[in-house]
């Protein structure tokens, strides 16, 4: 039981470093046709990037059933990725991108870090000389900003950490 935690545990680590991977080398590479959607404006409950996720619960799908058909610890890391992509549902798509019902935006702590952060991801049109591919760890969004100056010339675009009027914006209270 213990061991089956540490994996589901460690599985969810790794797949934030397979996540971000994945978003800076597949997403703004070769899959950017799906996720280009992500970077504009969304019309409707889907886009097109939400391929990704389904493509995701395939595979921990499928370790799951192998997993359990007796390839252990498939069934583990399976349930690691699930757990991940429900983070990633939780405070990507809800938290950062409102796509919940209801809007919160966090104004202090680490919430209001991994907000920032991948609002300045989006402060770049296109999907060259982006920052912050990772979606549960964030650096610092002073950080972010810096590399954003230093690729672009300029500073990141005022409005780049903010969704909607009452969001936060980077500059303001950035933990640390």
């Amino acid at each position: 039981m213990l061991v089956n935690s540490l994996i589901v545990i460690l599985s969810v680590i790794a797949m934030e470093g397979i996540a971000a991977f994945t978003h800076r080398y597949i997403m703004h590479g070769w899959g950017w046709r799906w996720h280009e959607s992500h970077h504009t404006p969304r019309k409707g409950v889907f886009e097109l990037n939400d391929l990704f996720a389904v493509v995701f619960a395939g595979v921990a799908i499928a370790l799951i059933a192998v997993g359990t058909a007796g390839v252990w610890p498939l069934q583990w890391i399976g349930c690691g990725m699930t757990v991940y992509g429900l983070l990633y549902f939780l405070v990507h798509d809800g938290l950062v991108h409102q796509r919940w019902p209801f809007h919160w935006i966090p104004r202090r702590g680490y919430l209001k870090r991994l907000y920032v952060a991948h609002r300045l991801h989006h402060a770049v049109r296109g999907r060259e000389g982006c920052v912050s591919f990772g979606f549960i760890y964030a650096r610092k969004p002073a950080d972010l900003q810096a590399i954003l100056r230093e690729r672009h010339g300029r500073p990141p675009k005022r409005d780049a950490a903010k969704d909607r009027p009452d969001a936060a914006s980077p500059s303001s209270s950035s933990p640390e």
